[in-house]
């Protein structure tokens, strides 16, 4: 049976370019289910990995007990004070967040954009931050320094450009990389400059800490929820990032499922299409290979395995396209959680590409299924005479 599978198989292979423009109908559909699927889905995958690569395990966010953003944590100088002195804590840097409008490269539209106010602590906590081109702001100065990817989204933050904040002009001096992370989206600047222009005075946002060893974290937030000095929480960067991403990735992979399963019966119908055309074009040549003696189940075998090759094809070619495309593409988008826009890259992923893959060999197979059960069934004497 192995031998009339191969035999029927080659030569199905060999006349699909005799048949290549009903082919390449099955080829495009089904390019475009996993184009569409897998390109939605490294939008999620990027935005995900943005807001992910930036928490370290030894690092951790104090807020205001009962919020779950900086935006609206409050906490005062004593709190600060008290913090930093706690047992446990290696660094500590207090930083002031707000929201500025700055307007998108693409559509000239004002975007919210996170700008943090920060000390110099702040850079001993983030070890990796580096700044890439200029220089760092000096205190006391209206200066800012501005991640690479709000650079790329956002207009008017070149180095050297002035930037009009809360009716005060800042000067770009700089431009500061954070691993790919959300941090690369935000501009920073002086904090106690900041606090006055954002009539902030005395007050912070949160509390960026470095512990000593991360086992301490929740001895620290017990210590910090006992306190009756207190209002705070303390929150691990990776559970923080996570509770921030959880809502926006959920939104764009459903979108994503619904998009392509919707192209998805397109492209099944069209494979069905395209394979009954085929096995009706082959009805005489298959109906004379069961009259010579191959059996019902390897003409069923070769017509799938036809339509998984076809398949196959196209879901390379649609994996391919969106690798070439969009992987590293930057793109922004709001993040309903901290009402500000986060810009990411695109990643198409390995695992990605293996869920396009899956998803076309399953196309493939339902598309191929009813024609090769057609062909097995139809009565010799039928097929031969054509009918």
């Amino acid at each position: 049976m192995l031998g009339q599978v191969f035999e029927i198989t080659l030569m199905n292979l060999r006349n699909i370019s005799a048949r290549w423009g009903s082919s390449s109908v099955i080829i495009v559909g089904i390019a475009g289910v996993v184009a569409v699927l897998v390109g939605l889905l490294s939008m999620a995958s990027g935005f995900n990995a943005a807001l992910g690569s930036a928490a370290r395990p030894d690092r951790a966010l104090i807020i205001r007990d009962g919020t779950n953003n900086e935006l609206s944590s409050v906490m005062g100088i004593e709190a600060i004070n008290i913090v930093a002195r706690y047992a446990g804590i290696d660094v500590a840097s207090p930083e002031l967040y707000v929201v500025v409008g700055v307007p998108k490269k693409s559509s000239g539209v004002q975007a919210n954009v996170i700008a943090r106010a920060v000390q110099d602590t702040a850079f001993e906590v983030r070890p990796e931050l580096r700044i890439v081109a200029g220089r760092n702001f000096e205190p006391g100065r209206n200066e800012m320094i501005a991640g690479v990817k709000a650079v790329t989204e956002f207009a008017g933050l070149d180095i050297g450009n002035r930037v009009e904040l809360r009716d005060s002009e800042w000067e770009v001096v700089g431009h500061f990389a954070d691993g790919g992370s959300a941090t690369e989206s935000e501009v920073w600047l002086d904090f106690a400059l900041a606090q006055t222009t954002f009539r902030r005075e005395g007050t912070a946002s949160s509390i960026r800490v470095r512990l000593e060893d991360a086992s301490l974290a929740e001895e620290i937030n017990q210590r910090l929820q006992d306190d009756p000095r207190l209002q705070l929480a303390l929150v691990m960067e990776e559970d923080f990032f996570s509770e921030q991403s959880a809502s926006r990735t959920a939104i764009i992979n459903q979108f994503g499922y619904v998009v392509a399963a919707i192209m998805a019966v397109g492209a099944v119908f069209a494979a069905l299409n395209t394979m009954y055309s085929a096995v009706s074009t082959r009805t005489v040549e298959i109906a004379t290979l069961r009259a010579l003696g191959f059996g019902n189940v390897p003409v069923v075998i070769s017509v799938m395995i036809e339509s998984l090759v076809l398949a196959l094809v196209g879901g390379v070619l649609g994996g391919l396209l969106v690798y070439l495309y969009f992987d590293g593409y930057t793109a922004s988008t709001l993040n309903n959680v901290s009402f500000s826009q986060v810009a990411f890259d695109f990643a198409v992923t390995p695992e990605l590409l293996q869920l396009g893959l899956t998803w076309a060999l399953l196309l493939g197979l339902v598309g191929g299924l009813f024609p090769a059960v057609r062909a097995a069934r139809l009565p010799i004497t039928t097929a031969l005479r054509g009918e």
